[in-house]
């Protein structure tokens, strides 16, 4: 790469300049596997409402003119749940979760209820008891990292997390015994 006429401490300009191994399409991968929706459009589920490119659960903008020139569709947050599709799992092991498992739960919906109303597209998809513990499937993976990372500081135990390239899905684990 040429320097072009930068000096030599300006690395992180030179950096940015380099567009090597930069990932093309940055979209989350839900939006990359869906479709695309005509502005403004509310799913017939939740209500969420699509407008400028994203999802939003606003009661704001939800005037009888958007509802009337609005065209109805299912949101892909709901398709996920209903299909079953995950990007972000979410392990609870140890002797303490069957102990402090109405707990655990209790703050998982509260995380999940949070990260809802700003965000419609992130949910829970399923809890299920597996060998151990429970294991939490999510919608996004940014969903399943702010539940590990909330049940790490309110329950304390370890939180590690690992990322698969294959899908762009996450698989958090969290433990205490």
């Amino acid at each position: 790469m040429k320097n072009r006429g930068l000096a030599k401490t300006d690395t992180g300009l030179i950096r940015a300049l380099e567009h090597r191994r930069v990932r093309s399409e940055k979209a989350p991968a839900i939006k990359i596997k869906g479709g695309v929706f005509r502005d403004p459009t509310v799913c017939e589920g939740c209500g969420a409402v699509y407008t400028r490119k994203t999802w939003r659960r606003s009661g704001a903008r939800r005037g009888e003119a958007l509802l009337r020139d609005a065209s109805w569709s299912v949101c892909p947050a709901c398709a996920q749940v209903k299909a079953g599709r995950f990007f972000g799992r979410v392990l609870l092991r140890g002797a303490f979760v069957p102990v402090h498992e109405e707990e655990i739960r209790r703050r998982v919906q509260h995380v999940a209820a949070r990260a809802a109303f700003t965000e419609p597209e992130r949910r829970l998809v399923s809890w299920k008891r597996v060998d151990g513990g429970v294991e939490v499937k999510t919608t996004s993976q940014k969903l399943a990292h702010r539940i590990a990372r909330e049940i790490e500081k309110a329950f304390r135990g370890k939180a590690s997390y690992s990322w698969s390239d294959r899908d762009g899905g996450l698989t958090a684990t969290w433990e205490r015994d």
